[in-house]
């Protein structure tokens, strides 16, 4: 059984659609990775899943009692509050000393327990928001950007760690990304989303499409391809791409 089931998903704000008639479904031990242009949805398609926006059209199905871990794209810490990663860990809700070291563990971060959250590097931050999703014990991880920010080295450790944590804990995750290095490397499969899904499959099929070329580039100007197709061709209902 799945554990997440988008069908014609549509959310608007202010007017504007977002997202128009998504269908994505998310089945267990999976990466997923979501790509797309600034403004494209991908943020609003997580909040989504998650609960904190509500669609307007559509339907969003989940596994009965599913477990979710988030890790936000940035979260804002007021760096004169006194907050060390031990408290923040248990924040809103107490959890024990040996959770938290093993949720800091999994994340690659078991030196921070008494560290300051404003003292953290970027990619400690990260670490720390993603030990404080492990301790859903997730059966779905979902990632927004969580790298943004970090230099590449700190990416890819952190990509790293994200395997580690499925092959661990046997979750699934969805992310987003704007790293196609990474996006090729680590997911089973891929979707690009510019308000509708656009295009996907696995990265080996996405990668060598030429529609694929066409719309992210190649080597290292991928990235920068991303933010600027604009999606010129058109679909048929399987979401493949043409000309």
């Amino acid at each position: 059984m799945s554990l997440v089931d988008l069908q014609g998903l549509s959310v608007r704000f202010g007017g504007r659609t977002v997202l128009s008639h998504v269908n994505l479904t998310l089945n267990a031990g999976e990466i997923v990775t979501v790509v797309g242009p600034n403004g494209s949805g991908k943020s609003t398609l997580l909040r989504s899943i998650i609960g904190a926006v509500r669609p307007n059209g559509g339907k969003v199905s989940k596994q009965a009692g599913l477990r979710i871990g988030y890790v936000p794209q940035k979260l804002h810490i007021d760096p004169t509050l006194p907050l060390t990663v031990r408290r923040f860990l248990s924040l809103p809700n107490r959890v024990s000393d040996a959770d938290a070291e093993a949720a800091l563990a999994q994340a690659g971060a078991g030196n921070l327990m008494g560290s300051q959250m404003s003292a953290l590097s970027g990619g400690q931050f990260q670490r720390a928001l993603l030990a404080r999703a492990l301790l859903m014990r997730p059966q779905l991880l979902i990632l927004d950007e969580a790298t943004q920010g970090l230099d590449q080295p700190g990416s890819a450790a952190f990509y790293r760690q994200i395997e580690d944590v499925r092959k661990t804990i046997g979750c699934a995750v969805l992310m987003v990304s704007h790293e196609l290095h990474v996006v090729m490397a680590a997911s089973d499969r891929v979707i690009c989303l510019n308000g509708h899904i656009c295009c996907e499959g696995a990265p080996e099929h996405v990668a060598s499409a030429p529609e694929y070329r066409a719309l992210f580039g190649t080597g290292t100007q991928g990235a920068l391809a991303l933010y600027r197709h604009e999606h010129n061709h058109h679909h048929d209902h399987t979401h493949e791409t043409s000309a």
